[in-house]
Parts: structure tokens; sequence; C-alpha cells
């Protein structure tokens, strides 16, 4: 851009170019630590001994054609090929985003926020060595091992990233902390090229992915580095525009401006025109980043500095004349001689200046146009680098006020008519495609750099710097007299100068359609465009298509622009950033990053807090995890009562939930693994003893089902699951917060039902004991033998008295255990205050309770009276068993109401049994006895 070519220029240099209002901005590094940088770049780079670019250039010279070359002249040991579209020095490949691995430090600096940012990846290049390059890729060596070397070797990024926020929190560091985001991509960067170095001659698909790794990671430095200075930018420039209207400030000046007064004014009012050399300065910034490919392969071969010199040395050897079907040489060495006699260069010194005009390019490209003028003139070409000089803006500082001396002159007093023969060169067809290039990008020739673009950034910058180079001439022929004599054509004026035109007319474009549709590209746009709203949607359309296809660090960096974006305090959709959000959570939780789910769960909206971390805790399955999982929410301040409650529900409920339809089906009593995980479920809520109140009454239900299926064992392992002083901690903890002891119906109803469990599960458990001691215990009588001797006889008499012993002492024993069971039985039909089951307060906060509560009465009492008939009718207490008739019958507790009518009918016929049996005992029909 003919204003803004020179985006390194010192920062001391006199001439201000259009960045005249920023520019003293970048002043803050200082001359001095630019000049140390560029010479601990130029020593590093002399050790450097790697591949650059992926071997893309060393391949290209690998085996150099020999070609004569003058006599005397010491480049005969190369001979460069002829350009193609392929060459290596082709801007399709220079400026390919996925060549840009190596970041260096330089002078091409776009805002002191850009350049304090770069400086830790910076050193991370600039310390690489070849030793160091052997030993960390020897210790990293078992990454090429993994299937996906990229994303192991990345893994580390999500908690770095988190690590990142946890040491800049306040969100008036919101800009810092994006400088950390850049330097862990930077880290990672490194650590990947390393990575190909190794795998790139064994494992091609290997190779491959680390590329792809290595690309998406710098896309994404790079974006970082978009979105720190644009915003930064946007917000100074907030703070400055309530600043001025708070103090009633006038920026302006009525006074007579230079040109440069008139363009540094226009980037301190423009935000527009100020925000586009900022994507101008970051565009060559990312150009500059791998500058370096290109300048160390490029070899004019030439130890003097003298232009065309195997023309000169023909010319001086022929005299001038031309002999044999040789190709006419030009006669004269002056710039304009092969235009003007139309005579060709020898062609040595033709390929070499089609390779310093690509590389010009690549410099202009870069930003660094004084690193372009210094290979002119280091060339012979002087005058070239006389041409790249005339973009300079005028400014005469005497105008200003005596200050006692005469100041020199800076910039171009005939700028225009300059920048009308650089309009002109590109425009002229017999010129080399980038030498049109380079003067149509000072001159703002957009159709002369079109040609030369190849990658979706190229063609941004050529916009772009068209953009700024219009909106910055037209103010300068708004507030300046300018010489009009030999003006710029009325093309100039015609082309694009709206950003989002500009966009449309890039996607448009064939040759970067489809790059321009890449992720970390869309992302670009919208930040460019300062379009937040359209950033959300982008990337929640991106979440609700493909979320299962993303590539796992883009939803990454998508969930941290987001918290940015709410750190800026900027208008965005809540509902679009929660969802974005959530899409990272989800993949925190399937990719088993265990402690970083809290921290993100937390920045979600309450409802969503709870329903993800709840989800995230039931795939926690370790003690010690579980505990761990739950110090992290409780640092993120996460309501863990409410998250540890849904999390037991939702394990409850995956079965259901409830009690089964029917008991005519045959149920498998077998504890299943899911059975397993609504035991474990219960830990969540007995690790805080406040809590114990909801962990009884999650835990009743759970054994409530349990229990309708038969599953006592499963119960019994829920019921050891809480503490032995629940109880007691419920009533402190209540009493703590009322100051008294009168629990509400929900907690004292959970206590009784609590109790009804334990004696029901008492009592199975005392039957399951007797039922073993009935049937299993009982001593055998010994069998008497036939025809024995006496001896067999006395000791068949031994083994019957020892047989009469013990079935002594179990007929005992099985009397106390059928009491003990009989008794914990009648505990449970007779269950005090109520009944088993019955509330003694009614609580409407869960209606479904009371239905399962009442077909468990329905489900168990029977069943346990059943039981009881058959203890007592095995132990021949006839008698007993018809008192059993009266207890059911009873008024007071109406169990017979529990009784369905079959099973009342199947009562019946155990308690004519029991009848019949005492009538064989000589007692009347109910058991009592006969006077």
């Amino acid at each position: 851009m003919s204003f803004l070519g020179d985006t390194t220029a010192n920062a001391t240099d006199a001439s201000l170019s259009f960045t005249g209002g920023i520019r003293p901005q970048l002043e803050g590094r200082g001359v001095s630590s630019l000049r140390i940088d560029d010479r601990r770049r130029a020593t590093d780079r002399r050790s450097l001994n790697i591949q650059k670019s992926l071997q893309i250039l060393d391949e290209s010279i690998s085996s150099p054609t020999q070609k004569l070359r003058t006599g005397g002249l010491r480049r005969a040991s190369y001979a460069p090929k002829s350009l193609t579209s392929s060459s290596k020095y082709d801007t399709a490949v220079q400026f390919t985003p996925t060549t840009m691995h190596q970041l260096s430090q330089g002078e091409s600096q776009f805002g002191r926020h850009l350049a304090s940012s770069t400086m830790y990846g910076q050193s991370l290049i600039a310390n690489l060595g070849e030793d160091e390059t052997e030993e960390i890729t020897t210790t990293n060596v078992n990454l090429l091992l993994e299937e996906d070397p990229g994303v192991s070797a990345c893994r580390e990024m999500y908690r770095d990233f988190l690590q990142c926020m946890r040491t800049k929190p306040s969100e008036t560091q919101a800009f810092d902390l994006l400088k950390e985001y850049e330097a862990v991509c930077q880290e990672q960067v490194t650590l990947l090229y390393k990575l190909i170095k190794r795998a790139a001659s064994r494992n091609e698909p290997k190779f491959q992915k680390i590329f792809n790794m290595l690309h998406t990671l710098e896309m994404e430095k790079h974006t970082w580095q978009l979105i720190n200075v644009l915003f930064h930018d946007r917000l100074e420039k907030e703070v400055e525009e309530m600043q001025m209207a708070m103090d009633d400030i006038n920026p302006l000046s009525s006074m007579k401006q230079s040109e440069q007064q008139a363009v540094t004014k226009l980037f301190e009012k423009d935000s527009t025109i100020r925000e586009s050399q900022l994507v101008i300065d970051w565009l060559e910034h990312c150009a500059f980043d791998v500058m370096d490919n290109y300048g160390d392969d490029v070899k004019f071969f030439s130890d003097r500095a003298v232009a065309w010199e195997n023309t000169l040395h023909k010319l001086r050897k022929s005299g001038g004349a031309t002999f044999g079907n040789e190709r006419p040489l030009v006669t004269e060495m002056d710039p304009d001689a092969p235009f003007r006699q139309k005579k060709m260069l020898d062609d040595l010194d033709q390929e070499d200046e089609s390779r310093l005009l690509q590389y010009l390019f690549i410099c202009l490209r870069a930003g660094q146009i004084d690193k372009a003028q210094e290979v002119c003139i280091s060339h012979g070409q002087a005058w070239r680098a006389a041409t790249l000089e005339g973009w300079k803006l005028y400014h005469d500082p005497n105008f200003e006020g005596p200050n006692g001396q005469i100041d020199p002159v800076i910039g171009n007093p005939h700028r225009v008519v300059w920048k009308s023969m650089c309009w002109a060169m590109a425009t002229d067809p017999k010129y080399d495609i980038y030498e049109k290039s380079i003067y149509g990008a000072l001159s703002g020739n957009l159709r002369a750099m079109l040609p030369v673009c190849k990658t979706w950034a190229d063609h941004v910058w050529a916009h772009y710097k068209v953009l700024v180079d219009i909106r910055a001439e037209t103010e300068i022929r708004t507030m300046c007299a300018v010489e009009t004599s030999m003006d710029i054509p009325s093309e100039y004026w015609e082309q694009p100068t709206d950003p989002e035109t500009i966009f449309h007319r890039v996607e448009a474009r064939e040759v970067v359609r489809k790059e321009s549709q890449d992720f970390y590209h869309v992302i670009q746009k919208c930040v460019i465009l300062g379009d937040v709203e359209k950033l959300l949607e982008v990337m929640t359309q991106w979440i609700r298509g493909q979320e299962k296809t993303l590539p796992e660090h883009l939803i990454r960096f998508m969930a941290h622009i987001v918290l940015f974006i709410r750190s800026t305090q900027q208008r965005y959709n809540e509902d679009s950033c929660n969802l974005v959000l959530e899409a990272y959570v989800k993949y925190l939780i399937n990719d088993d990053h265990k402690e970083l789910v809290s921290h993100y769960v937390s920045k979600l909206h309450p409802k969503a807090q709870v329903h993800w971390y709840a989800k995230f805790l039931e795939g926690i399955t370790n003690v010690d995890e579980k505990q761990m999982c739950l110090q992290l929410a409780e640092e993120v301040n996460l309501d863990i009562p409410l998250i540890t409650k849904t999390v037991v529900e939702n394990i409850r409920n995956k079965s259901g939930g409830g009690l089964p339809a029917t008991t005519d089906v045959s149920l498998d009593v077998t504890v299943t693994e899911e059975d397993k995980k609504r035991i474990a479920a219960i830990d969540w809520l007995v690790f805080d003893s406040a809590q114990r109140a909801e962990a009884i009454k999650q835990a009743n239900a759970v054994m409530r089902a349990f229990i309708a299926v038969q599953k006592l064992t499963a119960a019994r392992e829920v019921f050891d699951k809480l503490p032995m002083d629940s109880i007691d901690i419920i009533y402190r903890n209540w009493h703590v917060q009322t100051g008294n002891d009168d629990l509400p119906a929900d907690d004292d109803n959970a206590i009784r039902e609590y109790l009804c469990i334990k004696s029901y599960l008492d009592a199975m458990d005392s039957f399951n004991d007797w039922f073993n001691k009935f049937h299993h215990t009982k001593p055998v009588k010994p069998t008497a033998p036939h025809a024995a001797s006496f001896t067999e006889k006395v000791a068949f008499e031994h083994r019957l008295k020892q047989y009469e012993q013990e079935l002594d002492r179990w007929q005992r024993a099985l009397l106390a255990q059928t009491e003990s069971t009989t008794k914990l039985i009648y505990n449970v039909l007779l269950f005090a205050n109520g009944g088993w089951m019955v509330d003694q307060k009614e609580d409407f906060s869960d209606p479904g309770r009371k239905q399962q509560l009442e077909s468990l009465r329905q489900l168990v009492l029977p069943r346990l009276c059943f039981l009881l008939h058959d203890i007592l009718h095995q132990t021949e207490q006839y008698a007993e068993c018809l008192q059993l008739a009266d207890c059911i019958s009873s008024e007071q507790h109406m169990l017979y109401k529990v009784f369905r009518q079959d099973e009342l009918r199947q009562l019946l016929h155990l308690m004519r049994e029991s009848s019949v049996a005492v009538l064989n005992q000589n007692k009347d029909p109910l058991g009592y006895d006969i006077d």
C-alpha cells in the first residue's frame, strides 16, 4: 500500500506513513530491543539447521541443474531452474497457511499488543538449536507410537488454557490472557514441528495427522493475535470517545494540514480505517512468520553490487556485438534498456531478475519494505530501491512554528506523480507479473495484485491495502492541496472500499472459495467485521450441525472465544454462548478431563450447571475421584447439594425409578451392574453431613424399588451405605438451622420410612436365618445296622444318643430363632403409629411417593403374613397360626385391606389346614383347650 507499505519503519524514522495515528503506540518496544532481537535472530538462524516449511524449499533445489556461468564469476555452482507456477518461490507455496510453522522476531508490528504477545513464542523458536531439538524429540519419542501423535502431543493444551484462566481471572486481564493463549499455541506448534521432523520419514499417515494439527494450532495462534489487537483497539476507542464526550474536546483542527497530519488525524477519528490497517499489519505479521523460509534460500549469487552481471560480462567480452545465433542482448545497462531497446537480458540474469522480483513481493507482503530496499541495493538495483520510497507522505515540520532551527522536510512532495507512474507500471503488460504486483500494492491497484494472490489471506490483504489507500487518499484530497496535473486514473476510485463487499468478493473467487469456508477464516472474518452476533451464530450452527465431526481443538478455541467476549462486556446472545460452552463441557466429559470440567461448567447458567455436572458425576465410580470432583465443584461455587441429588435421581431413574407394574411376573433377584451403579450413587450424598436428610430420602427411594422386586441383598447394601448416626445428624442439623426439633414433614416421613425399611430388612434377614436353620441344619438320625455285632450296636447307640442331644439343641435354637423371627415380622405387620409405610405427616412435595408406599404395602405385608404362617405351621404352632387371622382381621391395623381376593382365599385355605391340625391336638377349631 502506497502509504503503509513500510510497516517496519524504525520508530525513530522521521517520515511517517498513514499509520501516523497509531504508529506512536508501536514505540514501546524501543529501537534497542529491536536491534538486539535482530542480532539474536540472525545468530540463532545460523545455528538452526532444520528444514524449513517441511523441506519444501530444500527439496526444490536438492538436485540443481548445473549450468555454465560466465567465466570468473563465483556462481557457477548453482543455476536456478526456470520459474514455473509450481516454483518454490511461487506465492501459492510461500503464503500457504500450513507452512507457517516458525515464529521469528521481526520489526513488522501491528500494535504494542501484538508485539508483546509474541515475545514468549519467539523465544522458544529462537532458542531451538540442534542439540535441544534432538533432546526434546527423544523425550517425546513415545508420542510417535500413538495412533494420532498430534492429538496426544496437544492433550495438555486443555489444562494449559485452564491454568492461563486461573492466573488471569480478572476481566481487566482479558487481553493479557489472550497473550497467554497465543503462547500456549506457539509452544505446541514448536513441539509438533519437532514431531514432524521425526515422523516424516517413518510413517506417512502419522505425518499427515501431525501436519493437520500443526496447521490448526497455527491458525488458532494467528486468530488470537487478531482478536487481541482488534478488540483492544475497539475498547480503547470506546473509552476515548466517552472521555472526549465528558471533556467536550474536539480532536480536529481547522488549521492547514500536511498529508501526514491529515492521515494521522484520520486514523485518530476513523475507527474503520484504523482497524483496516490493523488487519493489514496482522496479515503481514502472519506472512513475516514464514518469510525466513524463503530468504535463506533466495540466492542471487552475486559477490558484487552489480545488476545483470552476466549480461554485463558478455557485453564487455564481445564489445556489444552479437555472433551467430545468439539472441540480441541489450547494449546499454540502464534499468529501462530492455524495454526501450526491446532486447533481452542474459538468460541467467533474466531468471535472477524474476527471482528477485518474487522475493521483493514476499518482503512487501510481509510488511518488510526496508528489507526489500536492502535487497535491491545489495544486488545492484539501487534505482529500484528508490522506486519503493516514493509512498512516504509529505510533511514540512517548519510550518508548525519556529523552533530555532530548520528541520528537514519529510516524505515525497510529488507523491501523486510517483503514484500515477506506479499505477501505469502496474497496468503495463510488458512488465513481470510480480513487478506489477509490487507497484500495484504501492499504488492501490487491486487488479495488479490479485494474479499473485493464491490464498485467502493474500486476497484479504490485497483488498484491505486498497481500502486503506483509497480512504487515506480521499482524506488527503479533502484536507490538503494536492497536485493533480498527473492524477490517478478514475479506475482507482471505483475499487471496493466496504469491508462487507470485500469479503463477498474474496469468497466469490474460485481459487480461495473453499479456503474461505475454513472454520478459522470464518471466525477471522467475523472478528474483522466486528460482528459478534454473527460470530456466535456461525459457531452455534457448527455445534448444532456437525458437533461430532468438529475438531476438538476448534471446540476448545470457540469456548474460550465465548468466555473472552463475556469478559469484555460485549453484547452477545446468551443462548449461543451457553451452547458453545456446553459443547466444550460435553467434550471434556467424554474425553475424561475430570479436573477441568468443574471450571467450565461454572460458566454456564445455574440450571445447565446442575445438569452437566450431574451428568459428569454419573460416570465417576472411584471414591477418591468422587471426593476430588466435589472439592473442585466447591471451589467454583457450584450447587453441590442440588447436583448430587440430581446425580442420584438420574441414576435411579435410568431403570424406571418406580415400582413394577405387576407382581405376576417371575422376578430375577440377581444384583446387576445397573443395580450396583444405583447402590453406589448414594455415596454422592453421604460425603457431606448437611445432606444426610436428602441421602435418606434417595436411599429410601432406591430401597423401595429393590424391595418391590425382592432384591433384598441390594436393598441391604443401600441401607448399609447410610451411616448409623444419620437420624441424629438430621435432628442436629435441623436444630442448628431452626432452633427446634420439630422436623419438616418430608424429613420426618423420610426417617419413618427409613425405620420401616429397617424393620422389614431385619425381619427378612431373620427369616433367612430361620429357613436355613430349619431346612439345612437339622441333625440326621443315624440308621440302625442290620445283623450288627455287639460293637456295632454299641457304636450305633452312641451315635443315636449324640443325635438326640444335637436334635434337642437344634430344637431349642430353632425355637429361639422362631420366636425372634416371629417377633420381627410382627414388628412390621403391627408397625406403630398407623402401620408400616404409612406417613404420619401430610407431604405434597412428592405425590408419586405416596402411591409407591401404598403399592409396597400391598406387595410386602401379604407376603410377610404367608411367611409367618409358614414358620408357625412348620414348627407346629397351630394355635399361633389361628391368632394371625385375628391380627389380620383386626380393625385397629386393618391389614386385610392390603390383601387381594385371591390372597385372602389362599390365606383362608391355610387357616383351614391349621384348624384341622388343632383339632388333631384335641383342641377346638380356634386353638383353645377343650374343658
